[in-house]
């Protein structure tokens, strides 16, 4: 990796930790900034997702406080997170290049919507419904293979899931999400590490940034309405997705 990409990489790290950790939406940095070092997009995509690690970690570090008294819920979704991201992973694996390349612009404008409609779809959300119910462990399994597969706005649905299962500040709910999104992420990482077409140091410098902006994230959202960004980052995601969209 030439050492000109390592500012842009360790930059764009550090802004996908944070936005990860606020908004759900740390592909929509990462992913980007992988591209313009000129990775293809299925290896920039298997990169991501093992850089993305730092993200985790970071949250995790910062969202302690928040954690706390979380553990039985943590234990029933848990597994159908991991187990949805390693049916993501294989899926990625499994299908033509082709077929990622083709799909990845609707996947990027899709999180930017959903994170743009997102206030909206919290007015509309039903009445909670117990982590062990089978429509909730479905879905966190579903957005558990979404988030193997490619992840963008991952997040966002995670948090929505997490607030559907408990009446819970933001920041709580922020927590488990990030828990369960790091789940899914780690065994689809685990995977790709073997079997995917890695760009190591890529995922190296990524991965350090990313552990600081995951650990200053939660502590911003314990201060601050994460609306103003939320909204600049949904404008970014559906740039990029016509830039993708023209660019295939």
């Amino acid at each position: 990796m030439p050492l000109a990409e390592v500012p842009l990489l360790l930059l764009a790290g550090v802004l996908a930790g944070f936005v990860g950790s606020t908004a759900g939406l740390a592909s929509l940095v990462s992913y980007p900034a992988l591209l313009l070092t000129g990775l293809s997009p299925l290896a920039a995509n298997v990169t991501n997702t093992v850089a993305l690690l730092g993200v985790s970690a970071g949250t995790v570090a910062g969202s302690r406080p928040e954690l706390t008294g979380q553990g039985a819920r943590l234990r029933v979704l848990l597994p159908p997170a991991a187990l949805g991201g390693a049916v993501g992973c294989a899926l990625l694996l499994a299908l033509p290049p082709g077929a990622f390349e083709r799909v990845v612009p609707f996947l990027v404008a899709a999180a930017a919507l959903l994170l743009l409609l997102r206030p909206r779809l919290e007015r509309l959300r039903p009445g909670r419904l117990p982590p062990r119910h089978p429509l909730v462990l479905a879905a966190v399994g579903a957005v558990g293979v979404y988030g193997g597969y490619f992840g963008a706005a991952a997040g966002v649905l995670m948090l929505a899931l997490a607030e559907l299962v408990h009446d819970q500040p933001l920041a709580r709910a922020n927590a488990l999400k990030n828990v369960l999104t790091g789940a899914a992420n780690t065994v689809a990482a685990l995977g790709f590490a073997v079997l995917g077409p890695v760009d190591w140091w890529a995922a190296l410098v990524l991965g350090a940034g990313c552990v600081a902006g995951g650990r200053v994230g939660p502590v911003v959202v314990r201060r601050v309405d994460p609306g103003a960004l939320r909204g600049v980052i949904a404008l970014a995601g559906l740039g990029l997705a016509v830039h993708l969209f023209l660019s295939r």
